[in-house]
């Protein structure tokens, strides 16, 4: 029989007066570090903020560091983090005064499940077709706000606003799959008869509440303009990776369902709009009654032949549909 050699798996070392603590990237797709027990990774030290960072492990094998707007911030190679930044093996980071170093071969950033079958804590992949609505939203001009603002002022807002907007999606029914620089993007899963009245108006609102978050956070920094933020939904049947140890799964989607709510987000500009939906999407708010918050549009979406039909409108124009639903 072949002998199998396990490669070692993802993890951070924390060096410490008793010894390396090592803190394994398994079993998840994400994993917060902070002071207050509610985080994955705890770490004892008053120069730490309760919510401090987040690692987040893409589809690829990349892992992302993401600072959740604390207050002393987060390091990398010395280097203090403003958007989420790509982590490369043996990079050193600094949260507080407490170092780790981050260590991910590159032989671990495509595992083979072939390698690790005999294990109990084995990666397992399905993919499946799922009916699904993916939301993508972007803070407008914010290559100029990186070049006005102060590093450590934009780290802050920047990670507040993801962390605020982790908690609406996650309040409702969703979490944020990707944090892109200056864009998240979530996905809501459906059954296959359709998207319900109620999934419909909880997307909705989570819209609505994160331009709110948004708008709040905007006025409590010292800014050189307000924070605007566009979003595109696009409702449709992608394939779903399902990717987890056998006590928890973490799910992305891919395809052109995906793409397209990305494309559809860049469009708000193109239309001098808030929102963009896709058709699908349009015609499930229709069935709720919120046909009239929304205009319809050609536009040229990049990497598209032809022109494709969007619905456009603004924050206002939602919150007065939501007002209706008495919300």
């Amino acid at each position: 029989m072949p002998v199998v050699t396990l490669q070692p798996t993802p993890h951070l070392v924390l060096r410490t007066d008793a010894g390396n603590r090592y803190l394994p990237l398994v079993g998840s797709n994400c994993w917060t570090v902070g002071r207050s027990d509610d985080n994955n990774f705890v770490l004892s030290d008053r120069w730490i903020s309760r919510s401090h960072a987040m690692l987040q492990r893409m589809e690829t094998g990349e892992f992302y560091l993401i600072d959740l707007g604390s207050r002393n911030g987060s390091f990398v190679n010395g280097r203090r983090v403003s958007i989420p930044v790509t982590l490369k093996n043996s990079d050193r980071l600094v949260f507080g005064q407490t170092e780790l170093e981050f260590n991910c071969p590159p032989s671990n950033q495509l595992p083979d499940p072939l390698t690790e079958a005999d294990s109990e804590d084995f990666t397992a992949t399905l993919t499946v077709r799922s009916l699904i609505s993916v939301m993508v939203m972007d803070i407008r001009d914010f290559t100029i706000l990186t070049r006005q603002l102060d590093e450590t002022i934009l780290s802050e807002v920047i990670g507040s606003w993801f962390r605020q907007a982790g908690q609406i999606i996650r309040q409702h029914g969703s979490w944020v799959d990707k944090y892109i620089g200056d864009a998240i993007m979530a996905v809501w899963f459906h059954k296959p008869n359709g998207v319900s009245q109620d999934e419909m108006l909880r997307i909705c609102q989570a819209l609505s509440e994160l331009h709110k978050a948004t708008n709040e956070l905007s006025s409590r920094y010292p800014l050189p303009f307000p924070l605007r933020v566009g979003a595109g939904i696009n409702t449709g049947y992608a394939m779903v990776g399902n990717a987890g140890s056998s006590d928890r799964s973490d799910y992305t989607a891919l395809g052109d369902t995906v793409n397209a709510a990305f494309r559809l987000e860049s469009c708000t500009k193109q239309i001098g709009k808030d929102i963009a939906l896709g058709e699908t999407t349009y015609k499930y708010l229709l069935d709720l009654g919120g046909g009239s918050a929304f205009k319809q549009y050609n536009v040229d979406l990049k990497g598209y032949d032809t022109p494709t039909v969007t619905y456009g409108g603004t924050f206002v124009d939602l919150d007065n549909f939501l007002r209706t639903k008495g919300s």
